[in-house]
């Protein structure tokens, strides 16, 4: 019974790193002209929940976000803050029924989230890396 687990469970095991390595890493994006050179983890954190929507300078932060259901952004959250996209919803709604503060702006797509952070200097988004587009930098990755 063990020898024929054995093949399965290699197989299992398999699937389950490949997805790892193809999922790959993501960055946290922000204009190239923001004077942001990096980002830590605790200001990604802070400023996508809405706790302090700031940039280390001071300036203002405004985070953009995948649409829901996009992988990414459910992979956004669960390297950020270990939640899933249903976790995330009921977070922002509480705040938005309390009206204490608004969820990130919604992009429609990867594409989208290049061309708003590009275009806006207190822009802060992600997607999946590397960057490779000189109006933005990446500010930091998470694994």
């Amino acid at each position: 019974m063990m020898r024929q687990l054995i093949p399965l469970l290699l197989f299992a095991f398999s699937l389950l790193f490949s997805f790892s390595a193809e999922a790959g890493e993501l960055v946290v994006i922000v204009n190239a002209d923001s004077g942001v050179s990096h980002l830590s983890r605790s200001q990604v954190i802070n400023i996508f929940l809405g706790r302090n929507r700031e940039f280390p300078s001071g300036r203002p932060a405004m985070p953009v976000d995948l649409p829901a259901g996009n992988p990414t952004k459910a992979l956004f959250y669960r390297l950020l803050v270990n939640r899933d996209l249903d976790q995330m919803a009921a977070y922002w709604s509480r705040f938005v029924f309390a009206g204490s503060t608004a969820p990130p702006i919604q992009a429609k797509s990867e594409e989208d989230v290049i061309k708003f952070v590009s275009s806006h200097p207190e822009a802060v988004g992600y997607l999946e890396g590397p960057v490779n587009d000189p109006r933005i930098r990446a500010a930091l990755t998470l694994k």
